[in-house]
């Protein structure tokens, strides 16, 4: 995989994922199934997430608004509302570049609302997977996460944006001694906080059986790697979200919790997509 900082606009250096498409050559493209669940949880009384599924143009994408119901949930609905406007992309860096756009101006909506408002500090994480042909990328902001199993194992993609996974890095605070640190949920980096907002980008090449899960940290203040391997094993997609949320729920879910899987099968013989149980297209708030 390839991890770098998406550039500022207007900034289109030569893309490595584009490079090594043209290395790779043909077309090779999954039948992807995809299943997606949000819960407003046990504690709170709003749910202040947003999330978008759109299998047909290879996005998916999860936000988690902050400050404030009303405020939190303007922030990820925006996100979320202006990246259903990306439209159908004519390669990988094609929708990385609509993605990254839809982002700014995103941003730059709610930047203008919380000046004409008066409203403090308010904004939203996001991460987005974007899927063409056999080509991955994710990109996000804050601590919403993307996870991939392949061959039995689970992987976390995104990086946290947070003030305690710079400590970690750092070396000042172990991983358990993360898990209880007071400011775990202080993230570093979020939409609609900056003018100018920082994007973290992993590329990559999907293959046979992938899945990935996205999810708010509402799933992982209560789940953890292993569990959610566990979730997804042997589950449709839609089952996997279901059963996610309720093991959320079970443990007292003190925040909104939202999952997204997408899994990516094999084509049939004669390259049509074999028959794909479960949620192909839905732009979301609660389930």
């Amino acid at each position: 995989m390839m991890e770098r900082t998406l550039p500022p606009p207007g900034i289109r250096p030569v893309d490595p994922l584009a490079m090594l498409a043209g290395a790779l050559g043909g077309q090779v493209s999954f039948a992807v199934t995809t299943g997606a669940a949000s819960h407003v949880g046990r504690v709170r009384t709003e749910n202040e997430d947003s999330f978008i599924v759109h299998a047909d143009v290879g996005l998916w994408c999860v936000a988690d608004g902050m400050g404030g119901y009303e405020a939190g949930k303007l922030a990820s609905s925006t996100v979320v509302d202006t990246l259903r406007t990306v439209g159908q992309p004519a390669s990988p860096a094609d929708l990385l570049a609509r993605v990254q756009d839809r982002v700014l101006q995103a941003n730059g909506a709610l930047r203008r609302h919380g000046e004409e408002q008066g409203l403090g500090t308010f904004g939203t994480t996001v991460v987005a997977l974007l899927i063409y042909e056999r080509f991955f990328a994710c990109c996000w902001a804050g601590d919403s996460r993307t996870y991939r199993v392949r061959g039995g194992a689970i992987s976390q993609i995104s990086r946290d944006h947070t003030q305690v996974q710079d400590l970690v890095e750092a070396g000042q605070l172990t991983p358990d001694e993360a898990k209880r640190w007071p400011g775990r949920n202080i993230i570093t980096r979020a939409i609609g906080v900056e003018d100018l907002p920082e994007l973290d980008l992993v590329q990559g090449v999907v293959e046979e059986d992938d899945v990935f899960v996205l999810c708010s940290d509402g799933l992982t203040g209560h789940v953890d790697d292993a569990e959610i391997l566990a979730g997804v094993a042997g589950r449709e997609p839609q089952a996997a979200c279901d059963h996610l949320i309720e093991l959320t729920l079970s443990r007292g879910a003190n925040d909104n919790v939202t999952v997204i899987v997408v899994a990516c099968g094999k084509k049939e013989a004669d390259g049509s997509s074999a028959p794909i149980p479960g949620r192909t297209d839905i732009d979301g708030h609660e389930a």
